[in-house]
């Protein structure tokens, strides 16, 4: 007699009972795999921290994080880095770049990064700091880009040494746009770069998603950035001891790169592009 009582259905392994389990397959270098989500179809070229890059018949290449989602020859599979990906992985710096073997500093550059504050030179420490220490890049703050035109005349750039300048809310119309416009028809625009985001203060660099927002609230006019995000989130914000906790807390949810608005992250790796 059937007895359809006699196991229990909440007993170890309920939940896998009847599923199918998916072939592993190791992403060997030139193996053609479908990613199911998209569509997007290449060849294996790279394995990395996790990751897979497939580059396309277009030459066209992508990274997807390892594991289900793809397809081989029609099939679903889950993709494993290859035994020796796993025993020889380069690693990776959190701006995405592969870390050089020699983690020794080089000797600092001439040419330098300028950022207008505190806040904005740890944030690109934070993400850059690796990929700057090799190239031998340093990063210093203005203190506003109101005296960027005081600083150049006072430590001229040449041709042996360039400056990139990264500036917040550089948007048409903006003071900050006019003054760049200024600076670089001035004599030191032949050995400068100066480029920019389009966000009021470089906390909103940080995305929404890092932060665990929806959105960054917006703050109305006459009141300081700063201190009307501290406002909106429920923060103190009475003095800059304050502020600087403020920032604290908003740094600490930048891992990498994929943490950054990808309009700083472009004029970032211009910038270090110019100065190298």
């Amino acid at each position: 007699m059937d007895d359809r009582y006699s196991a229990d259905v909440l007993a170890a392994g309920w939940r896998e009972r009847g599923s199918r389990a998916l072939p592993r397959v190791a992403a060997e270098r030139d193996l053609v795999v479908e990613v199911a989500a998209d569509g997007f179809c290449g060849a294996v070229i790279a394995v990395t921290s996790g990751m897979v890059e497939l580059e396309d018949r277009h030459e066209r290449r992508r990274l997807f994080p390892l594991g289900p989602g793809f397809l081989v020859d029609g099939a679903d599979v889950v993709l494993i880095a290859p035994a020796a990906a796993v025993a020889a992985a380069p690693k990776r710096t959190a701006s995405g770049s592969f870390a050089a073997p020699d983690s020794r500093a080089r000797v600092a550059r001439a040419s330098r990064i300028l950022v207008e504050g505190r806040h904005d030179a740890e944030l690109v420490e934070k993400v850059w700091g690796d990929d700057l220490r090799a190239e031998g890049v340093v990063v210093e703050y203005l203190k506003g880009v109101d005296l960027l035109p005081a600083m150049l005349d006072e430590e001229p750039p040449s041709a042996q040494r360039r400056y990139g300048v990264l500036v917040d809310h550089l948007v048409p119309g903006s003071k900050e746009s006019r003054l760049a416009e200024q600076v670089m028809r001035g004599p030191h625009g032949a050995h400068l770069k100066i480029v920019g985001h389009p966000y009021v203060d470089v906390w909103q660099c940080v995305t929404p998603r890092a932060m665990g927002i929806a959105s960054w609230p917006v703050v109305p006019r006459g009141i300081d950035i700063k201190v009307g995000i501290c406002r909106a989130f429920g923060w103190p914000a009475e003095s800059q001891t304050d502020i600087a906790r403020a920032w604290q807390r908003i740094l600490a949810r930048v891992h990498s790169y994929r943490d950054l608005e990808p309009s700083l992250l472009g004029r970032v790796e211009e910038l270090i592009d110019w100065v190298t």
